[in-house]
């Protein structure tokens, strides 16, 4: 399904729920947001999103612990998990989509490769987590990041989930 298409089904059923959603990227800088706002009405339902492309961004504007920072590194689960959880408690909304990752072609590692990614989905309830190991060029695996990040959220509706 393409990108336009999932933000579209996202979107209706958020508003069929009287849900709304915000964001925290990183690796995407802010392709998830652009993707759920290019919808018509999206404003119906998206609140805002964030890009904390640095370590002191995610620190400042999300509050990710510099000790989380220090001993798993931006790219891990727990950082995708706090990112989501401070999103959702920052602009107050139902549904956070976070996501942060290597997207290339450099700034891999042995232990964290390019195209690592992780995408996290927070709800009243849970939070989630999901880790993908990517394998296009840059720009392909920020698309990619992008149709995970609305997977996960079109997944959550279907419950194949968690949400309690």
């Amino acid at each position: 399904m393409k990108l336009d298409e999932m933000a579209r089904r996202v979107g209706i059923l958020l508003l069929r729920h009287n849900l709304t959603i915000c964001t925290a990227e990183s690796c995407t800088g802010g392709l998830i947001a652009s993707s759920i706002t290019d919808v018509p009405g999206s404003s119906g339902y998206f609140l805002g999103g964030v890009v904390t492309y640095s370590n002191l961004a995610k620190l400042m504007l999300l509050a990710v612990p510099e000790a989380t920072l220090q001993r798993y590194g931006a790219v891990s689960a727990p950082v995708a998990l706090t990112m989501a959880r401070q999103a959702r408690r920052l602009f107050g909304a139902d549904v956070a989509v976070s996501a942060t990752g290597i997207a290339g072609p450099g700034g891999g590692t042995a232990l964290k490769p390019v195209g690592l990614v992780y995408v996290a989905v927070a709800n009243p309830r849970v939070t989630v987590v999901h880790r993908v190991l990517l394998p296009h060029d840059r720009r392909g695996n920020k698309v990619a990041t992008v149709a995970l990040a609305l997977d996960l959220v079109l997944r959550q509706f279907a419950g194949d989930l968690p949400t309690t």
